[in-house]
């Protein structure tokens, strides 16, 4: 294996794209932790000394997505999700609108213009997140009222209020489009998936202060026994993102003019975990809706319904929190499956280019073939989710810290970090068969 990273740097293209990759990491985390124009650092220093916890929801994913700049209100604070958010948007536009699926299906210049829409909605989504996440700062509820004695952005410095609020979101959208251009250029002269590469360097950032954490407040013991189970997760969860269903497709030879085409045999690879982790992001996402609405009681005498869903549903640890959860994951698991793979249309495909599954007619019959195999692939897929994305869950119960909820150590992270980590080496590998045939990984 390290003769395989030596050969890697040795080849002066793939040496350049590996660098300038690296490059464009260390600005992305020179800007995640650049101070945003009107935001006390030393106060949010303080406020995170302090603290215990952090914030929770969907705050705390968001958090670990941009590295910790999130909480900081760094330049870079919103990351690289407004982008993602906008992607998964237009992914699910395309269905219900006919225009947008009209241009997926016109190439690379369609797939041009839906790129330039994502850009603009990013932009919007950064505007309405940016002024979001500093209403929050500024009202305290960003670190749970926790930190009313260190304000984050401070009054009365002799600038006008609306002023500091307009310039504090106007830098974090800019810094979103930096992202989005960092990201972008890590796919055309890097090492390829960009913003994937910058969420994995986000999470990955997280990982030695929080597991040094854990060893500070419960001994090596703790630490190790945490480090082994994290190996073991990380080693299932590649073995499950590796397993797919491969459908045989045959293709029937054709004439064309005098030359034969066809004749050859070729698979359709379904993934056990067909959706990726979008699931897991929209279930955290609409569970963090209660923990929203609680913000419009009365914090200091709430009411019967308050507590009971603040104790029962907002509370990470909570067992009718962790069942929601799952059963949510496996409900959105079918339905993007349902939306981003139509059997119908891989039929039709592959009946148009003469093509068949051995022993099931072409068109309708291979549709409904196509289906019955999805549908019972999707089920270990959506469990397999579930179980990844509570883990966390259990893991606070179990080291019995609040502290420790923003520790990466499964559920989504896991998941992205796997994913991108072997799509990576797969890149690599691939750009260094094409000059001497040796793989990245032997």
């Amino acid at each position: 294996m390290l003769s395989a990273f030596l050969s890697a740097f040795r080849t002066p293209d793939l040496r350049k794209k590996l660098l300038f990759t690296v490059g464009i990491i260390a600005v992305y985390r020179l800007g995640a932790t650049m101070p945003s124009p009107g935001v006390s650092y030393g106060n949010v220093q303080k406020c995170l000394d302090t603290i215990q916890g952090g914030s929770t929801g969907v705050l705390n994913l968001l958090d670990l997505f941009s590295g910790g700049a999130l909480l900081q209100l760094s330049v870079f604070a919103l990351g690289i999700m407004p982008y993602i958010t906008a992607s998964i948007i237009l992914q699910l536009l395309t269905v219900v609108i006919p225009r947008l699926e009209q241009l997926r299906k016109e190439g690379q210049a369609g797939q041009a213009k839906i790129t330039q829409y994502t850009r603009y909605l990013t932009l919007g989504l950064g505007v309405l997140q940016a002024s979001a996440f500093v209403a929050l700062a500024r009202s305290g509820q960003l670190f749970n009222n926790q930190c009313d004695q260190f304000p984050i952005v401070p009054r009365g410095t002799g600038i006008p209020d609306w002023l500091t609020l307009t310039i504090l979101v106007m830098t974090m959208t800019a810094g979103t489009g930096v992202v989005m251009w960092l990201g972008e250029l890590i796919t055309d002269r890097g090492v390829g998936n960009g913003m994937s590469v910058l969420i994995f360097t986000s999470i990955a950032a997280r990982l030695p202060s929080e597991g040094w954490k854990i060893k500070t407040t419960k001994g090596w013991g703790m630490f190790l026994l945490v480090i082994a189970l994290v190996l073991v997760v990380i080693t299932a969860v590649t073995f499950i993102e590796q397993a797919q269903r491969r459908i045989p497709v045959q293709y029937a030879k054709r004439m064309i003019g005098r030359r034969m085409y066809g004749g050859t045999s070729t698979y359709i690879p379904l993934k056990v975990n067909q959706a990726g982790v979008i699931p897991v992001i929209f279930a955290s996402s609409l569970l963090y809706l209660p923990q929203l609405a609680l913000q419009f009681f009365d914090q200091n005498d709430p009411g019967k319904v308050q507590a009971w869903i603040q104790n029962h549903i907002v509370k990470a640890s909570a067992p009718e929190h962790i069942a929601i959860y799952f059963l949510l994951i496996i409900f959105f698991t079918y339905f993007y499956v349902s939306i981003t793979f139509n059997p119908t249309e891989v039929a039709d495909n592959m009946k148009k280019y003469g093509g068949f599954v051995p022993g099931i007619r072409p068109g309708k019959p291979t549709a409904e073939y196509l289906d019955f195999i999805l549908s019972r692939i999707t089920l270990p897929g959506a469990l397999y989710l579930g179980i990844v994305a509570i883990l966390p869950n259990f893991f606070f119960i179990w080291l019995d810290n609040q502290q420790f909820q923003n520790f990466p150590f499964g559920g989504t992270a896991v998941l992205i970090m796997v994913g991108v980590g072997l799509e990576t080496v797969k890149q690599i590998e691939s750009q260094l068969m094409q000059r001497n045939y040796e793989g990245f990984l032997r």
